[in-house]
């Protein structure tokens, strides 16, 4: 192989090859220092692409499940609120069957009458002041729970709850004929309460399933983008001492490559 001094090809081939071994190992100490095998649009634009489209996904599922938590937060303040109510109305029906049976004085009707009077004021008052994230539970106005889509959402309506609603209104304990009146009204008033109840654990257990479901989702999409995006840490170790070593031979044989032109002055002495 003849000698020049125009151009110095096995340097410049060492210096190509080091830049390329320097580059490699560059990127290999990113994913080890990062944990993640994608690191800029240039690692894989494909996977990246794909992971960043799973991301999306499931940042939406994981608004969605707590979209679902809220509705039942929702839920699950009514119920305990009407289960107040029911222990209410069965106060009332204790003091209704006893103002119903002959025999008691006026004065004893009276009282077991402003006891009724105070349990209808208290349904009113957990009917109007029974709020969660600062408004009213019992409006009758339908709260559309948003899962991902307007085609997936469940529609939550809890109704209104007063003593009028529940047809208590006008009714009282004064005197036995009016008390059995009152105490029909009263058990109605109860199987109301129990049926709304019944629909709102019905629509309960809908939102726990729906959530459940999301959060599967979110698990298995996670998965998904985990596997796009996560560095081989066994593999990236083995390349980067690998490249490491390359790195070094690199150095190594760029210096010989440089040294070599010297042997043309030794032609002049």
């Amino acid at each position: 192989m003849p000698i020049s001094l125009l151009n110095n090809i096995a340097s410049l081939e060492a210096t190509n090859q080091l830049n390329q071994t320097s580059s490699a190992l560059q990127n290999t100490l990113v994913q080890l220092a990062s944990g993640s095998r994608l690191n800029s649009g240039a690692d894989d634009p494909a996977g990246l692409s794909i992971a960043d489209s799973l991301h999306a996904n499931e940042m939406q599922l994981e608004q969605a499940a707590n979209n679902a938590n809220t509705g039942i937060g929702l839920l699950q303040t009514a119920d305990g609120s009407l289960g107040q109510v029911t222990n209410l109305l069965d106060r009332a029906v204790t003091i209704a069957t006893e103002a119903a049976n002959g025999g008691l004085t006026a004065s004893q009707l009276s009282a077991l009458d402003n006891e009724f009077t105070s349990i209808k004021a208290e349904i009113d008052r957990i009917g109007l002041n029974t709020t969660f994230n600062s408004t009213s539970v019992f409006t009758a106005t339908t709260t559309s729970i948003f899962l991902g889509s307007a085609a997936n959402s469940i529609g939550v309506n809890i109704g209104t709850l007063s003593s009028t609603a529940l047809s208590l209104n006008g009714t009282d304990l004064l005197n036995s004929p009016d008390a059995a009146t009152a105490l029909t009204a009263i058990d109605t008033a109860i199987g109301t309460v129990a049926q709304s109840r019944g629909n709102i654990g019905g629509t309960l257990n809908r939102l726990t399933a729906a959530q459940n479901i999301i959060n599967n989702q979110v698990v298995n999409l996670t998965s998904a983008e985990n596997l796009l995006r996560s560095a081989n840490i066994p593999q990236d170790v083995t390349q980067e001492a690998q490249d490491s070593v390359l790195q070094q031979t690199g150095i190594s044989a760029l210096t010989q490559a440089n040294q070599s032109t010297q042997a043309i002055l030794r032609l002049f002495q």
